[in-house]
Formats: structure tokens, C-alpha cells, sequence
């Protein structure tokens, strides 16, 4: 049997290669966008993938479901209740898809979506009754269980997917032996879900006993428990969750048109035009020089879901990167289906050498010299764009917190003045300065090393 998990961390996102080897078929489970890798291993393990399969429409990342069709004839396997574009075949409880001596057999496990489906893993060839493994997509993860919240469907409400979820655990997936082994779709970091272990894998036993979610509970505290203190969802997400259900062009077909090198005028020319202008470098690079206008995101951090929330969907995006590095941020884009990116400023900051009037700059600041700053009898306003939990937790004295993500729709209230924009370290406090330098903002500066470094002189005073 082959079971083969891949973890993408800037996701937080787990996708299977399930089969025979001896049979030579396989299956591809909730795959990333980019495919090649699942091929290639397809390639050097003697398999013909057979089906690609979604668990559920997943609303944080464009499936590559489409991309493997396209690819190697794989055919597309959702839950009977989903609708799509394009042809797959619906699965519903107790189907079997077999692969060789591996068997998938299905359950419905709504909750986190109406359509959501879990794949109970047989190895025929050592037991044919006892599973081992179970890939539960959105539905179970380590150390949590999926959001209900995610899914806007007119009749459906959060309470009543939160009820359907309470089902699916405690009648579906809590009733497979404790030796089954949990596969879920995302881990540590996902906003799938509030608190998902760093672990990719555990048993239905452990999970019993250690899941906050899965403790001895009504179905009505089992509710109010999951609807309660969600993150707020990246606005990307339901763009994502409708786009894997659409036929679309594929990413080799989106990337053809984004790997477009641009002169400093073309850049300009689609700049007036509405085009937003993403500098993808690190955060000391950009506060240190970036062309005028352009919003930082760099490739490092979480890059996808914080373009995701940042940028608008419906604007063509031009690349600013170090040379060498914009197919992978234009491939990133792609992952969550942003591909209207119309090309990348060749040769990158470089191209600004003889146009320095086109150059920004923006000051940072020490914790060292912020706590002097704020001695004094007109002291600068502290911004702190970190999430309210986060803010709850720790805090300059005196700040104010407007979270990254609400900061674009609610930029008219930040405080006028002198301002000291932080974060937890430096990438989303850059994000936020770049927001509000497009917004008009002067007389900003950014704290090095955020709240951390706060924390540490204040430690030392």
C-alpha cells in the first residue's frame, strides 16, 4: 500500500498519494494546485493515478483537481451532494472506490461543508475488515475539528453545520476502531479551524482522548463550542471555496500569462491604469527602498493568505521581486487561484536606478527608541495590527489595535498623528505600513522585531 502524505507549510495544507504499487493504481486526495510532484512520484512508483479526489471545496487554497484531470485523465471524485462545472463522479456513503488491494470507502461527513466526505483507508492485502487509515479532509483534525462557519449557503447557518458536525464526528468517524490512523487536510496555522496541532498525523484514540473538541459533550455545548471566537475568515475564502467548483484555466495556463517581464514604464503605464503593485521582497528590504505605491507582502511569511487578504481580486497584480524569484511568487498567487497577474518588473528594484524619484523609503524605529518616544509630552501613537486574541495577550502601553485583516475597510480610523506601526515580529506591521502609505499616510515608522522586542527591553528596564 502506498499512503504518502505532503505537507505544504505555507498553507498548512496535507495531501495524500493513496494505492497499490502492486496493482499500479492510485489516487491523488485534496492535491495542491501545482502537480508535478505527485507525477513525478506517481512516475518513479509505477502507479497510473486514477482519481483525483476533494474531501470538500476547500475555501483557503485552489484544489489541483482540475490540473491532474487535464494531466493524466484522472477522473474527479466529490460528495454526492456537491454541484459543480465539470464532470465527477458523485460518491456517497458506503461507495468503494478499489485500488488494487486498497480500498477507499466513503463516508458523509458534513459540518464543515454540506458536501464534505471522508475516505476510510483499507490495506486488503493485511486486514480487509479493520481500516487503517482515515482521511478526514476538514472534518477531523489533530487537535481540533473543522469550522462551520466558512460555508455561506442560503438556508444553511453555522449552528445548523455545527450540528451536522457534531454527527459526523460522534456517528461517522469516532465509531472507527482507536487504532486508525487521522489524516487531515491542514494543520498548525490553517484558519480552517482554532486549534490545530502542529502534529500531520495521530490515531482515532488519541484524538479521543486528547481532542478539546471531541471531550464528553451535548450536541448543543458541542455547538456553542465550535460557533464561538472563530478567527476572522480571510476575505479570499469564499472566492476559493466558488472557484474549485467552476471549471477554469489551469495553472500552467495562468502562469504562461503571469512570467511577463515589464519595462519601469510598462509598470507605470498599468499602475495608473489600477493595477496594484506587489513587492514581494522581505520586510527590512522594502521599508528600506520600494517603488511608490507598492504593497509589501514578502514570500517568507504566509504570502498566499495575506494576499489573499490584502489584495483585490478584481485588479490586475504586478510583480516587483529579486530576480529570479517571480515565478514563485506568481506560482504562490496561483495556489489560491489569483491569477490575474499581468507580468513582473524586469530586473526589480534594480530598474529604479536612474528614477529615484520614484523610490520610497520608510523609517523603523528600536524598542529602545520607541520607549523613549513614549516619554515624552506628545508621544507617537502605537498601532498594533496584530489579531485581537493576540492584543488581548500582550501590549505597548497605550496602543491601539486594528487587526491586519480589517485594516484596508477600516484605514479612516487610525489615529492621526505620528504613528509606530508593530506586529508580533516585522511582516505584518510592513504589510500594514505599505496599506497606509497607499492610503496617504506620511509620518509612519515601522518597530523592529515587534512586540518581542517590546517585550524584551521592557524586561531589562
Amino acid at each position: 500500500m502506498i499512503l504518502k502524505q505532503y505537507y505544504l507549510g505555507c498553507l498548512a495544507h496535507a495531501s495524500y498519494l493513496v494505492g497499490d504499487e502492486h496493482a499500479g493504481v492510485a489516487a491523488v486526495v485534496d492535491p495542491q494546485r501545482d502537480v508535478q510532484h505527485y507525477l513525478d512520484d506517481a512516475k518513479e512508483l509505477g502507479v497510473a493515478i486514477r482519481y483525483v479526489l476533494l474531501t470538500h471545496f476547500h475555501a483557503d487554497f485552489l484544489a489541483g483537481h482540475l490540473e491532474l484531470r487535464d494531466r493524466c485523465g484522472a477522473e474527479i471524485g466529490l460528495g454526492a451532494r456537491a454541484t459543480a462545472e465539470y464532470r465527477f463522479r458523485p460518491l456517497a456513503e458506503g461507495d468503494a472506490l478499489d485500488l488494487g488491494r486498497v480500498r477507499l470507502r466513503i463516508l458523509e461527513t458534513p459540518g464543515h461543508t454540506p458536501e464534505a466526505i471522508s475516505f476510510v483507508v483499507y490495506d486488503r492485502s493485511k486486514d480487509p475488515e479493520r481500516p487503517h487509515a482515515v482521511l478526514t479532509g476538514d472534518t477531523l483534525f489533530i487537535g481540533d475539528v473543522g469550522r462551520p462557519d466558512l460555508f455561506g449557503a442560503a438556508g444553511l447557518s453555522s449552528t445548523d453545520l455545527a450540528g451536522a458536525l457534531y454527527d459526523s464526528l460522534h456517528e461517522k468517524l469516532l465509531a472507527l476502531p482507536d487504532e486508525t490512523l487521522v489524516y487531515p487536510a491542514h494543520g498548525a496555522g490553517s484558519m480552517c479551524g482554532k486549534n490545530l496541532s502542529s502534529e500531520t498525523v495521530s490515531t482515532l484514540g488519541v484524538q479521543r482522548r486528547n481532542n478539546h473538541a471531541l471531550r464528553p459533550m451535548s450536541k448543543p455545548q458541542f455547538v456553542a463550542l465550535v460557533t464561538a471566537d472563530q478567527p476572522e475568515a480571510p476575505a479570499y475564502f469564499a472566492y476559493d471555496s466558488k472557484l474549485n467548483q467552476k471549471e477554469r484555466p489551469t495553472l500552467e495556463a495562468a502562469l504562461a500569462k503571469a512570467l511577463k517581464p515589464m519595462s519601469l514604464d510598462q509598470v507605470l503605464r498599468l499602475a495608473d491604469q489600477g493595477a496594484q503593485l506587489l513587492d514581494v521582497r522581505e520586510p527590512g528590504d522594502f521599508l528600506a527602498a520600494h517603488l511608490a505605491g507598492a504593497v509589501n507582502v514578502g514570500l517568507a511569511g504566509k504570502f498566499a493568505t495575506w494576499c489573499g487578504t490584502v489584495l483585490d481580486r478584481d485588479r490586475p497584480v504586478v510583480l516587483i521581486a529579486d530576480p529570479g524569484r517571480e515565478e514563485e511568487a506568481a506560482m504562490r498567487l496561483g495556489r489560491i487561484g489569483f491569477d490575474h497577474v499581468a507580468g513582473y518588473l524586469e530586473r526589480g528594484m534594480s530598474a529604479l536606478a536612474d528614477r529615484p524619484e520614484l523610490v520610497r523609503a520608510d523609517e523603523r524605529l528600536t524598542a529602545l527608541e520607541l520607549r523613549e518616544a513614549l516619554k515624552v509630552p506628545n508621544p507617537p501613537v502605537v498601532l498594533d495590527v496584530r489579531s485581537e486574541a493576540e492584543f488581548r495577550q500582550n501590549r505597548v502601553p497605550g496602543a491601539v489595535n486594528l487587526p491586519l485583516p480589517q485594516l484596508r475597510r477600516r484605514i479612516k480610523e487610525v489615529p492621526q498623528g505620528e504613528l509606530v506601526v508593530h506586529c508580533q515580529g516585522d511582516y505584518r506591521s510592513a504589510i500594514a505600513v505599505s496599506l497606509l502609505a497607499g492610503a496617504g499616510r506620511q509620518g509612519m515608522r515601522q518597530l523592529v522585531g515587534g512586540i518581542g522586542a517590546w517585550e524584551r527591553v521592557s524586561a531589562e528596564s
